[in-house]
């Protein structure tokens, strides 16, 4: 027989506990998860079965209580023999058995079958649960010590890569972060809140960061491009979020999701060893002393009946297989003692070759609770007995343990948190920034002059700043409905081009002081700190906070990640001399919730001063009553043409004396009195009908209307023709620039796949 065939065939025993094999044609018990029949040493078997590819499934299908699917495990082990399997963890501490021996084991039978095993150190996922006091430089020295215990615990390592999440996702932050964001805007906020119990926590307790846990874990998969999610029952929501994302994203080869059994901790009713449960001896870390492992098993639950504890419901449980006797100590004999090759286990004077005979004992009485705790302590004390010497004769192995025990002993209080922030001014001057408004398919008229409005307010001594939030829309799926987020991408940047040129056709001066930051561009001149800041603003958030300056009915996660990242841009722009946010009341609350964040934040740093706020009033410009639905008839738009702007302007509500709603009059203030090259509005009229008129102010236009001195007979086309003669202004610069001409074609794409 070929050796790797015979390697294969020893774990594959192993992992049955050395129970002898099913024959394919019988059942399944409900208590263990498939195994299939042993082939034939023969490349394949007389069926027309290929014994290799069998015994790979075989063994790998033992890793999980639950494989979704079978059917996809099977096919990707016959088209991809070098397959990618992936799991992550946070470096958050000490390591535990069911993490270092188990999950060695486990990864062992998967790189024996062919797979390459990726661990991705998940560094910035501890710092968003506060690990560590949120300190990035300890929470990675902790992921050293966790690889030295895989290593020292015989995790064959040849097969296996350790990829640390805060370097990858920097060096590829493009990549990583519009994946990110593209998954955040496909689900809404209570879908991702089903995944709370990958972080252990419940729903009403959750910060805003916890809500970027699963969205990034869901990234990583598609990152790594992942064939097998090899990770824990309890992150099975979270991976099958992934499989979702595939239907939503149009990926037609989803991850195999292969989730293995939750060992269980040592207390009563305890369905997961944890290593931040209160009961320190309800779990057994990979460094105790024998006569640790020793006390902890000895005072460990053990029943003989079924029933003591009470399930959970099955959406809460961490167990996919049916165990009403749920005993720690057995289930250690099972997936711990019996997950070795040809293993044995010694209780009293039995040797036992399956974990069946091992529980059968137990049960009837013919094996006591002393006995197997004792043969317990003796196998685990022999499989932890080299990752002890590792940390007691290795230099560097003793001083990371003895560093991560000295912080795990620091009161929260003292752990050191430095505040990570992109810096875009490094300087002593004022800054007054605007945030242009979110992209859409028909950019307004109204939004445009809004925003003059803000950058207007500016005082001369403030440097005047327009940010340009294209990946928080994105992330808001503003212009959704590309073929591929890059579609999408696209089509925002088509908007702002269009959006910038309408600035500065309208107001030439003014936005020749003004500087432009494109929120995607200066990101990425320091993505790390960037993103760091973003989750640090929302582990400072608990979750409804953000909720409500978010205003939305039925929001989406992305709701809250483009919430945070607006905190981050604002973290971004503060500066010792001072800052001024300016905005419109529909972007008031945001505002005020990056205000509220970084004042905590800047609090005790001399060389940053917390912003200000300055809300400017927005002024409508729609052309008809308002009745809640968008109109592009009612509206006016900045692309409109001349024959537009006729037809609009003829059916605009316009009713004589009526001064509290008429849309001429506020475009002929706001538009023609601002923009005009003299701030003077003349209206024709015959001499018969009392001669034209001019008008410096919306004052005198107001006070003339109401007398019946003007009617709305002439007000509309004088009125028509002003703002159409600004409006050629935006049209001009569009035509002679190409550009702004496929800017143009790319927004008119955008409204034709929102018109199917």
């Amino acid at each position: 027989m070929d050796t790797s065939l015979q390697r294969l065939d020893a774990l594959i025993e192993a992992a049955r506990g050395g129970a002898a094999p099913l024959a394919l044609s019988q059942p399944t018990p409900a208590s263990s998860p498939p195994v299939h029949q042993s082939p034939s040493t023969d490349a394949s078997s007389a069926d027309g079965v290929d014994a290799a590819l069998e015994r790979k499934y075989a063994l790998i299908r033992s890793v999980g209580e639950e494989c979704v699917s079978e059917g996809e495990l099977r096919l990707l082990l016959s088209k991809k023999p070098n397959f990618i399997l992936y799991d992550g963890f946070e470096p958050s501490g000490r390591m535990h058995i069911a993490q270092g021996i188990f999950k060695a084991m486990n990864v062992n039978k998967c790189t024996s079958a062919g797979g390459t095993f990726i661990f991705w150190v998940a560094d910035w996922f501890a710092l968003m649960n506060d690990k560590m006091g949120g300190d990035l430089e300890r929470i990675k020295t902790v992921g050293e010590y966790l690889i030295r215990v895989w290593t020292a615990a015989g995790m064959d390592m040849s097969r296996v890569k350790f990829l640390w999440s805060s370097e990858e996702i920097t060096k590829h932050a493009p990549a990583y972060w519009t994946q990110a964001l593209d998954i955040a805007r496909s689900f809404s906020v209570n879908r991702i809140k089903k995944c709370c119990q990958i972080m252990g926590r419940k729903e009403d307790t959750l910060t805003a960061a916890q809500i970027l846990y699963p969205i990034m874990q869901c990234t990583d998969i598609f990152f790594l491009k992942a064939d097998v999610c090899q990770l824990g029952v309890d992150q099975r929501k979270v991976n099958m979020l992934a499989r979702e994302y595939c239907d939503a994203a149009g990926i037609k080869l989803k991850p195999v999701i292969l989730s293995h059994h939750m060992l269980y901790g040592l207390a009563k009713g305890q369905e997961k060893m944890s290593k931040s449960t209160k009961d320190k001896d309800s779990a057994i870390f990979m460094e105790d002393s024998p006569e640790d492992v020793e006390r902890k098993i000895m005072k460990a639950y053990c029943p003989r009946e079924e029933g003591e504890v009470v399930a959970k419901p099955s959406e809460d449980s961490m167990q996919l297989i049916e165990d009403k006797l749920k005993n720690p100590c057995l289930d250690y004999v099972q997936h711990i003692v019996f997950a070795a090759p040809n293993a044995k286990f010694v209780a009293g004077s039995t040797t036992f070759a399956s974990f069946e005979a091992v529980r059968d004992a137990f049960l009837t009485e013919k094996l006591s609770e002393e006995d197997l705790k004792k043969g317990l302590i003796t196998a685990l004390n022999r499989l932890l007995q080299p990752v002890r010497e590792h940390f007691t004769t290795d230099p560097e192995a003793v001083r990371i343990l003895t560093l991560i025990s000295e912080w795990l002993a620091e009161p929260k209080d003292m752990r050191p948190c430095a505040l990570r922030r992109l810096c875009v001014f490094d300087d002593s001057t004022l800054s007054w920034v605007v945030h242009a408004p979110l992209p859409t398919p028909q950019p307004t008229a109204a939004a445009l002059l809004d925003t003059l409005r803000c950058l207007r307010a500016a005082p001369d001594s403030h440097r005047k700043v327009l940010w340009l939030p294209d990946w928080s829309a994105f992330c808001l799926n503003c212009l959704g409905g590309g073929k591929t987020p890059a579609d999408d991408l696209r089509a925002i940047g088509a908007f702002n081009e269009l959006f910038v040129a309408g600035l500065r056709a309208l107001a030439p001066a003014l936005m020749a002081e003004v500087k432009l930051v494109v929120q995607s561009q200066v990101l990425l001149t320091n993505p790390s700190d960037y993103w760091i800041s973003v989750i640090n603003a929302g582990r400072a958030f608990q979750l409804s906070r953000v909720l409500h300056a978010v205003g939305e009915p039925s929001p989406d996660a992305g709701h809250v990640l483009a919430a945070l990242m607006h905190v981050a841009d604002v973290l971004a722009v503060v500066n010792q001399a001072g800052t001024v946010l300016c905005c419109t009341p529909s972007h008031q609350l945001l505002a005020e919730l990056a205000i509220e964040y970084v004042q905590a934040a800047v609090a005790g740093q001399a060389e940053l001063c917390a912003p200000q706020l300055h809300v400017v009033p927005s002024v409508p410009l729609r052309l008809k009553a308002d009745d809640g639905k968008w109109d592009p008839e009612a509206e006016l738009l900045l692309l409109d043409s001349q024959a537009d702007l006729q037809r609009k302007l003829k059916r605009a509500f316009c009713e004589p004396g009526n001064v509290e709603f008429c849309p001429p009059i506020v475009l002929a203030e706001e538009v023609i009195l601002q923009y005009a090259p003299i701030a003077r509005m003349v209206v024709t009229r015959k001499p018969e009908n009392g001669g034209d008129l001019q008008f410096s102010s919306g004052e005198e236009i107001r006070n003339s209307f109401v007398k019946g001195d003007l009617h709305p007979g002439d007000l509309k086309p004088s009125v028509r023709d002003g703002v159409d003669a600004i409006l050629d202004r935006v049209r001009k610069v569009v035509s002679s620039d190409k550009t702004l001409k496929d800017a143009e074609k790319e927004l008119t794409k955008v409204l034709k796949r929102k018109k199917k």
